[in-house]
């Protein structure tokens, strides 16, 4: 796979109250990934940035909500985001922690 284009799969991490117990209680991290981005490519991706090993990567689609702006209805752009199942032992560290 392209190195240029790995550098690109990943957007964000997500952190949330939802995403930090779901990495707590299953070792995943959550991120938004461009649309386009496959498994394989998230995977290759999560591996190069972080160093750590993927045991597996679930993928889904959000669907951007309705919303209006006064009498104009608007919707706010489509997500895709990517769980990644890290492997025994390994972390992700964000660099969040205070001493």
């Amino acid at each position: 796979m392209n190195q240029e284009r790995l550098l690109k799969v990943l957007l964000s991490p997500i952190i949330s109250e939802k995403s930090t117990q779901i990495g707590e209680q299953n070792n995943q991290v959550a991120f938004r990934v461009t649309p386009d981005a496959t498994k394989p490519e998230i995977k290759a991706a999560v591996e190069l940035l972080f160093k750590v090993r993927v045991a597996e990567v679930k993928v889904l689609n959000v669907k951007g909500k309705a919303k209006r702006h006064g009498k104009t209805a608007g919707r706010r752009r489509d997500t895709r985001k990517a769980y990644v199942c890290l492997a025994e032992g390994q972390e992700i560290n964000f660099g969040g922690e205070a001493a």
